[in-house]
């Protein structure tokens, strides 16, 4: 299934899309967030499909899938390429970060440019929704079983921001207002073949910049999920991104963002982003 919702920004409806069709499911639900999905929600709505009325959402603004998540949890460098254009070797445990949950923004909203930032980036990646509460698990292999599904994600970053007035710590760089445009569908596990061979692209004003593919990871989603659930609990609703493979600004080959350029970035099954750089 694909799921998603539409709206003016804090009175998005969820709707089902199938079939190049549009099904209200203001019915079963009043929102896709957190307590839907750990509620069984994803269950009802497979219950009701054949029943559910069409919806017409001409001219409608696409909003981010899942609602108010508790946690952007964040995984860095997890594409060796992409390790060595950041100057970095490949990590040997996952390195986390978080971002915070108010970046979130739909997948065709502006992105704005920060004040004084010269270094704004962009970083197409596959993030994972989760749908029951991960906590302890004893190995990768229970790991996908808390997956609700998966969505596209531009993990916007400042780098400046993220390496030289940071702190130590990344978060800086990651969370600035509209750094996490997701979407447009929360995409369910059983409509995609293999999660670890989708390609991932991204251009800029239509130049490409970013072509690879989720089996390049270093840390694998199902090993992510379990490895972050010995250090936190992960709880329905809550983002995970993977990480993001080679092809940004940081590399030194392209510039960076400013306002006007457009940022197109899409994965194979979870559909494709359009968003316009505009100043804070």
């Amino acid at each position: 299934m694909k799921l998603m919702r539409v709206g003016a920004p804090g009175t998005e409806r969820p709707v089902l899309y199938a079939d190049g069709r549009h099904y209200d499911l203001s019915g079963i639900t009043a929102d896709i967030d957190g307590a839907f999905l750990a509620g069984g929600g994803l269950d009802r709505v497979r219950a009701a499909a054949a029943d559910l009325p069409e919806t017409d959402v001409t001219g409608l603004r696409v909003g981010a899938p899942v609602a108010r998540p508790g946690a952007i949890v964040c995984i860095g460098q997890n594409y060796a390429a992409h390790a060595a254009e950041s100057g970095a070797q490949p990590p040997t445990t996952p390195i986390m970060f978080y971002k915070a949950p108010n970046t979130v923004v739909g997948p065709y909203d502006d992105i704005l440019i920060p004040r004084g930032s010269t270094t704004t980036d962009w970083e197409v990646e596959l993030a994972v929704v989760i749908g029951r509460r991960a906590r302890y698990l004893e190995s990768p292999a229970h790991a996908l079983a808390h997956v609700a599904g998966y969505v596209l994600s531009d993990d916007v970053s400042e780098r400046d921001f993220q390496l030289h007035q940071s702190g130590g710590q990344w978060s800086k760089g990651k969370s600035c207002e509209t750094f996490q445009p997701l979407g447009p569908w929360l995409v369910t596990p059983d409509e995609l073949a293999d999660v670890q061979g989708l390609g991932l692209r991204s251009w800029v004003n239509g130049q490409p910049r970013q072509d690879s593919a989720t089996k390049d990871m270093i840390f694998d989603v199902a090993y992510l999920i379990w490895h972050l659930s010995q250090y936190t609990v992960l709880d329905p609703g809550d983002v995970v991104n993977t990480g993001t493979p080679q092809g940004v600004a940081l590399s030194g080959r392209f510039p960076y963002l400013a306002p006007g350029d457009v940022v197109e970035v899409e994965i194979d099954g979870l559909g494709r982003q359009r968003t316009v750089c505009a100043a804070a």
